[in-house]
């Protein structure tokens, strides 16, 4: 399976924070062929295991499963379903958005409404509408429908989205952030045939709500290092300046320096920013991000695990739709593969 198929299956999955099944099984499917064992935590982490030598370093990689989603909180008289949000998700890209609600039942199709703007007083029409008025139409006549077409409280709820590719380097697609890592993970394994250290690959869950599965995970494999594959905000949009967010796609992967969980060890900063030089894989570096990610919390874990973030640019994060470049996914590949194979030289 290409990388390009590999980013497109778990694109299309559903993953939403705290419901990330679907995805954990697909994780165990594309990470048997290139692990030596795999298993699954008590929280729901997906851990594939790659051995290396004895008493050589053990590298922990961590990509998160989930992405940002709605539940149902409310289902009314009439049919209609209040929601609550699942990860951080801007009020102004609701409205209006095709979702699928998942239930027991199977995915049911819906549509975020609200009241019409037609109906609006001028001064209603000029604000933000909060979630807490939206609600979501999937047609049912009355509460009693709704719960028979299998709706109940705490359903998750995705966006109705496909992935396409848009250019021969442009794909488009739900949940990149962060599925592109876990794509990104997999092909490094792929192409690692043989490795020194031993590399524990994790799909972590719930970091869209608090990096809470990297936590979990680090402290049980307690490895020697931590790298997380992640996303970060492609800036280079209309209406965005250079010091607010430098980072832009086709430059190469992004190198983080500090974000607001962490500041990255010198040592390991080193030791990305020298294999991408000796390798000549284009790079970018970036600091003072709003923003952390699994990483941080590796970092934190025990005693203290250096550890550093490898991420790839993507416009558009925390929506229903992101865009990322393939060649800034191609480079953060070989970025990965040879830091794995430094790391015993540093450590």
């Amino acid at each position: 399976m290409t990388l390009i198929e590999t980013l497109e299956k778990l694109s299309k999955a559903s993953g939403v924070t705290g419901r990330e099944e679907e995805v954990a099984d697909l994780m165990k499917k594309l990470l048997k062929p290139y692990v030596d064992e795999i298993k699954e935590d008590s929280l729901g982490n997906v851990i594939g295991i790659k051995k290396g030598k004895k008493n050589s370093p053990k590298i922990m990689l961590a990509a998160h499963m989930d992405e940002i989603g709605l539940v149902i909180k409310t289902i009314t008289k009439e049919g209609f379903l209040y929601f609550a949000k699942v990860g951080g998700i801007d009020d102004r890209i609701l409205l209006a958005q095709k979702v699928l609600v998942y239930t027991e039942k199977g995915p049911l199709h819906g549509i975020i409404g609200s009241r019409p703007p037609h109906i609006q007083k001028e001064e209603e029409r000029k604000k933000v509408i909060s979630y807490d008025e939206l609600f979501i139409d999937i047609g049912a006549a009355n509460q009693e429908e709704a719960k028979k077409m299998g709706v109940k409280i705490g359903d998750p709820v995705g966006f109705d989205v496909e992935f396409a590719r848009i250019k021969k380097d442009i794909v488009i697609g739900k949940a990149l952030d962060d599925r592109v890592g876990c794509a990104i993970m997999i092909e490094a394994l792929k192409r690692l045939e043989k490795t020194e250290c031993t590399i524990y690959a994790v799909g972590t869950v719930q970091e869209e709500v608090g990096l809470r599965g990297a936590m979990t995970s680090a402290f049980s494999i307690s490895p020697d290092v931590g790298l997380a594959i992640d996303v970060t905000v492609a800036g280079d949009t209309p209406g965005v300046k250079e010091n607010e967010a430098p980072i832009a796609i086709k430059k190469g992967p992004s190198i983080t320096i500090a974000d607001s969980g962490m500041i990255v060890p010198p040592k390991i900063l080193r030791l990305l920013t020298d294999v991408a030089e000796e390798n000549k894989i284009p790079y970018q570096l970036e600091t003072g991000l709003a923003g952390s990610t699994d990483a941080a919390r590796i970092l934190l874990t025990k005693e203290g695990i250096p550890s550093g973030v490898i991420s790839v640019p993507t416009r558009y994060i925390h929506s229903p739709t992101s865009l990322l470049s393939l060649e800034d996914v191609e480079n953060a590949v070989k970025l990965l593969v040879a830091t794995i194979q430094k790391i015993p030289k540093y450590f």
